[in-house]
């Protein structure tokens, strides 16, 4: 078994739910429905279909629904289209689904749609990216801007540095590749990013301030990658922080016969989609957070909702084979957010770093 399976398993400490919050009584059993005892169904909604990490995640959620007892139904489109996903919800609705966990592509696109799906009785969650926090309950997110622009900036840095590069000490040239500009997470990352740069390395210099966006779209994001490559021939890094551009980025340069000591190409992507680019030499380091782990809670925490639970923020909850997470402000991710009190953030407490020494440790 891989060490990511395996890490996923040694979690499985605790069988049971248990809501530690004050005024609220522990239990010592799974919840069930209240005045009911119908399977829970939620509809888990990815950016795209045919994307390693949102189809390694379904895998994941697929196995953890069945093993705790609620129905999942993954519903998605090959296209990254707004529009599709706002159809996949209001089919939620139609169809009277308990509940939804959405990766939203844009950040307030799916506002009024997701308040209508609330409206109608459905339990509303977001992972991977978000919406505005009051169109949701629960965020389940892989960490706070400042974290994963400062990982994204520094998996940058130790490559330049074992290509013989100081980077505290020279200009380094650099871009930004990504999805689009209105994707929460990716634009949070970046604009995070840029800052620790600039109080970090105040010698680097962005190339392409607009940065590049290929959609979310893998043909599109080799085209972007060899736009990058061609159109600046002397770029030292490229910062990939969305899991179709980093693939399509090291496929170009793969395309235009660029490896690891031509130039630094880093982000965000499943081990299993970088793997081969990693042994051929294009890539040297990259990283990610264990997806399977994510959807499942915010699966599992949609489940939760659906049962007729209420969460808070401050609140305290232990999910069985992941542990106890806790219910955080808004705020941690965007200090201008929604500060009700029934609408919060549960952050993943892990994130990791892929290299040849590591990447077949882990299958997703």
């Amino acid at each position: 078994m891989k060490t990511g399976k395996k890490l996923f398993s040694m979690l499985a400490v605790v069988c049971v739910l248990a809501v530690i919050t004050t005024g609220c009584e522990q239990s010592d059993s799974k919840p069930t429905p209240v005045g009911s005892d119908r399977r829970i169904t939620v509809i888990f909604v990815p950016k795209i279909t045919g994307n390693a990490f949102f189809d390694s995640a379904n895998d994941g959620v697929q196995g953890y629904a069945a093993k705790y007892g609620f129905e999942v139904e993954y519903r998605g489109s090959p296209q990254a289209l707004i529009a599709n996903q706002i159809a996949i919800l209001k089919e939620a609705v139609a169809q009277k689904a308990d509940a939804v966990c959405v990766s939203s592509l844009d950040a307030t696109a799916l506002d009024k749609t997701m308040k209508d799906a609330m409206a109608a009785g459905l339990k509303v969650v977001t992972w991977d990216s978000d919406v505005s926090g009051d169109a949701r309950t629960i965020m389940v997110s892989q960490g706070t801007p400042e974290q994963l622009g400062r990982m994204l900036v520094e998996m940058g840095a130790k490559s330049l540095s074992n290509r013989g590069v100081n980077p505290s000490r020279d200009v380094i040239k650099y871009a930004w590749h990504y999805s689009q500009a209105s994707v929460t997470d990716q634009n949070s990352w970046n604009v995070a990013g840029e800052k620790y740069i600039r109080a970090t390395y105040p010698k680097w210099v962005n190339v392409a301030p607009e940065n590049y966006y290929s959609q979310q779209d893998a043909a599109v994001a080799i085209e972007m990658g060899e736009a990058v490559l061609t159109q600046h021939p002397d770029i030292d890094l490229i910062i990939c922080n969305d899991s179709t551009s980093l693939p399509g980025q090291a496929q170009a340069a793969r395309n235009l016969e660029l490896t690891a000591k031509d130039v630094t190409i880093t982000g965000f992507a499943s081990p299993n989609a970088m793997r081969e680019y990693c042994k051929a030499g294009i890539i040297e380091r990259w990283g990610l957070w264990d997806c399977q782990v994510q959807g499942s809670l915010g699966c599992y925490i949609a489940y939760y909702l659906a049962l007729g639970n209420k969460l808070k923020v401050g609140d305290r909850v232990d999910i069985p084979d992941i542990g106890i997470v806790e219910v955080m402000p808004n705020t941690v991710l965007d200090p201008r957010a929604y500060t009700a009190q029934n609408s919060g953030v549960i952050l993943l407490p892990n994130r990791t770093e892929f290299t040849i020494n590591n990447v077949d440790n882990y299958d997703f």
